[in-house]
């Protein structure tokens, strides 16, 4: 059977110390509204934006510049029928090298076309790693949300 988890993945320049590096600064490149330590095994984190979204995050896997898997232990969009669908998800992070360039692959394991959220999630995590993710990693200052603002147009609409 076909996977029909969302997934999306970039190509770096840059070590895949410094890409691990990346992907913990959470609040460097999905948003400046998170609480919580996002880089430390057994952590939790939450994500919010206005009354649209929040979820909590639970770190369960790390290795150093290969690994990162967040659980989604709780979430709540203001915009869905059933409001946790990302609920007991994985959001999964796996970094190597392809080429002489390190690749970031994002998986959300869970997210799949059957969920009302579907294409909102899809559209926004493409451009949080292939936008945000890329630019944090390739200049050091990646595109989050800012406190009070959302980035994708997607998330615009959502508030509008």
């Amino acid at each position: 059977m076909e996977n029909q988890d969302f997934t999306t993945a970039i190509l770096v320049a840059q070590t895949p110390e410094e890409a691990y590096k990346a992907v913990n600064n959470v609040r460097g490149w999905w948003s400046e509204e998170v609480e919580g330590a996002t880089d430390k095994l057994d952590a939790e984190f939450n994500y919010h934006y206005e009354d649209v979204h929040r979820c909590k995050m639970h770190i369960i896997e790390m290795i150093p510049n290969q690994k990162v898997v967040w659980l989604v232990k709780e979430n709540y969009f203001k915009f869905t029928e059933d409001t946790t669908e990302w609920t007991g998800t994985k959001i999964v992070f796996d970094i190597s090298t392809v080429d002489g360039k390190t690749q970031v692959r994002m998986t959300h394991q869970g997210l799949v076309a059957d969920y009302e959220c579907f294409e909102i999630c899809r559209d926004s995590w493409t451009n949080y790693i292939q936008n945000s993710l890329r630019s944090l990693i390739e200049t050091g200052k990646g595109k989050p949300n800012g406190k009070g603002k959302p980035q994708t147009e997607n998330e615009k609409n959502l508030t509008s």
